[in-house]
C-alpha cells in the first residue's frame, strides 16, 4: 500500500511540473499530432493558448483559462500548446514569448492575436465577440465556414497554388542554389498518387510558410518527368522527393511527415536556424530587467567593466561574445542583458558578484529565483560551456538575494563612445602660506 501510494505521489508530482491541464479539463491539450487535426481542419472558433509549464504568467493564467474552457464549451473550442515541449508548433505561430494567445477563426491560415484580458469573463467576452462576427460575416456571405473543410471533403486545398514556386531546369540554379532563402523542394510525377495525395498539403503549407517566415523560406515543385536533367543531378528514383537546399550546403533528404502541419514545422525550424539571435538589450530601467526575465525560462545577464576601465573597442567585443551565444543558443528563447559595472549594485549585491571580478555574468530563472555564475572565462568558450551545462541541468545554482529581483536604477543608454574621465578644477596654491600649514600641525 505504501508503495502504491508513493507511486501515486509521484506520479502527481510528474504531471504538475510537466503539464498544466489535464484530461479532466475541458481545455484541450494540443501537440503537433492533433492540431491540424482538431483545429486547422474544424469549422469552430478556437481560442489557444501557447504556454510554458516554467512561465509564472502562465501558471497565472490556468485556472481562468480552464474556467473560461468550462463556461465556452460546446460553443467555442479552448486549447492549449506546450510551447516549451512543442518548440515547432510555437515557432509555426511565431510565439516569443509566454503566454501568448491566438484566435484561430474562419480563416485558420491567419490567426489572430487575443489582445483582451486574462480574467476568465474578458476570455469568454472576446470569444462571444469573435464568434458574433464569424455569425455576421457567413449571413452576408462573406464566407461559407472553414475552407479546411472543404478539403477534408475532397475539395481544392486551402492555400494558394502561386505560393507554390515552379521549379524548371532553366530556372533552378538562379533560384535555388544562387538564393539567400532556405528551399524545400517537391520532385513530382503528374501520374503518381502519393504526389496528388501530397499536393494540397504542400500547397497549403507554402502559403503558410510565405506568410510565416515573410518569405524567407520557399516551397517548390519540380516536375521530374518533364525535368529530367534536374532529376537526375539529384538522384531522384521515386515519387514525390523532398529536398531541402541551403545555400552553401549540400541538399537534405527531408524525412518528417507529409501533412501541412508536418511540412510547416520543419519549415519553422529551418527558419529558426536562420534566423536572426534575440536581442541584447542594456538594463536602463526596471522594466526591461522584470519583462525580460519573466517572460523568458532564462535570463543571461553580464555585467561589464566600466567604459573607463575598456574603452569603447573592450567593451564591444564583450558584446559581440554575448550576441555570437545569443546566435548559438537562440532556439532556448533565452532573454539576454548587460548592465555596465555598479550601475545596478542591488542588481550585483544579489547576485553575489560583489563589485569586482569584471566581465561578470549570471543566468537567472526567476519563477523559481535562483542563478547561476559563470565560474570560467568571459569567453565563447567558457561561456558555452557554462550555458551548455545550465541547458542540461548541471551546475550549481543559488537563491537569489532578498527571494525576489532587486531594484533596479534607470540609467542613460551608452552612446557607443569610449568614456571621459571628469574634469577637475584647479586649485590655485599661490595664496596659501605653507609655512603656516606647517606650524599649525605641529
Amino acid at each position: 500500500m505504501r508503495a502504491l501510494l508513493g507511486v501515486l505521489v509521484c506520479s502527481f508530482t510528474v504531471l504538475s511540473v510537466h503539464g498544466m491541464y489535464s484530461a479532466s479539463d475541458d481545455v484541450i491539450e494540443l501537440n503537433p499530432s492533433n492540431f491540424n487535426r482538431e483545429v486547422l481542419q474544424s469549422d469552430s472558433l478556437w481560442l489557444v493558448e501557447f504556454y510554458a509549464p516554467w512561465c509564472g504568467h502562465c501558471q497565472n493564467l490556468a485556472p481562468d483559462w480552464k474556467k473560461a474552457a468550462t463556461a465556452l464549451k460546446g460553443i467555442v473550442k479552448v486549447g492549449a500548446v506546450d510551447a516549451d515541449q512543442h518548440k515547432s508548433l510555437g515557432g509555426q505561430y511565431g510565439v516569443r514569448g509566454f503566454p501568448t494567445i491566438k484566435i484561430f477563426g474562419a480563416n485558420k491560415n491567419k490567426p489572430e492575436e487575443y489582445q483582451g484580458g486574462r480574467s476568465s469573463q474578458a476570455i469568454v467576452d472576446t470569444a462571444l465577440n469573435s464568434l458574433r462576427s464569424i455569425v455576421k460575416d457567413r449571413l452576408s456571405g462573406k464566407t461559407g465556414g472553414s475552407d479546411y473543410s472543404r478539403q477534408s471533403s475532397g475539395g481544392s486545398s486551402d492555400g494558394n497554388k502561386k505560393d507554390v514556386v515552379e521549379l524548371t531546369d532553366d530556372n533552378f540554379d538562379q533560384m535555388v542554389l544562387n538564393s539567400d532563402d532556405v528551399w524545400m523542394v517537391e520532385f513530382f510525377a503528374p501520374w503518381c498518387g502519393h504526389c496528388k495525395n501530397l499536393e494540397p498539403e504542400w500547397t497549403a503549407a507554402a502559403t503558410q510558410v510565405k506568410e510565416q517566415t515573410n518569405g524567407r523560406v520557399k516551397l517548390g515543385a519540380v516536375d521530374a518527368t518533364v525535368h529530367q536533367a534536374l532529376a537526375s543531378r539529384y538522384g531522384i528514383r521515386g515519387f514525390p522527393t523532398i529536398k531541402i537546399f541551403r545555400k552553401g550546403d549540400e541538399p537534405e533528404d527531408y524525412q518528417g511527415g507529409r501533412t501541412r502541419s508536418d511540412l510547416v514545422a520543419r519549415a519553422m525550424d529551418l527558419y529558426s536556424d536562420n534566423a536572426p539571435p534575440p536581442e541584447l538589450l542594456e538594463i536602463l530601467n526596471e522594466d526591461i530587467l522584470k519583462k525580460t526575465c519573466e517572460d523568458h525560462q532564462l535570463c543571461v545577464i553580464a555585467v561589464l567593466p566600466h567604459i573607463l576601465d575598456t574603452g569603447a573597442a573592450g567593451r564591444n567585443s564583450y558584446l559581440e561574445v554575448m550576441m555570437k551565444m545569443a546566435e548559438k543558443y537562440k532556439k532556448k528563447m533565452w532573454g539576454w542583458l548587460w548592465t555596465e559595472a555598479g550601475a545596478q549594485m542591488e542588481l550585483e549585491s544579489s547576485l553575489g558578484i560583489g563589485g569586482f571580478g569584471y566581465p561578470a555574468m549570471a543566468a537567472i530563472n526567476s519563477r523559481k529565483m535562483k542563478f547561476a555564475l559563470l565560474k570560467g572565462s568571459f569567453s565563447e568558450t567558457g561561456i558555452h560551456e557554462f550555458l551548455r551545462d545550465l541547458s542540461v541541468g548541471r551546475g550549481s545554482t543559488s537563491t537569489v538575494g532578498g527571494g525576489a529581483l532587486p531594484k533596479i536604477h534607470s540609467v542613460e543608454a551608452w552612446d557607443g563612445k569610449d568614456g571621459v574621465l571628469p574634469v577637475e578644477d584647479d586649485i590655485d596654491l599661490s595664496d596659501v602660506d605653507l609655512d603656516d600649514l606647517e606650524k599649525d600641525e605641529l
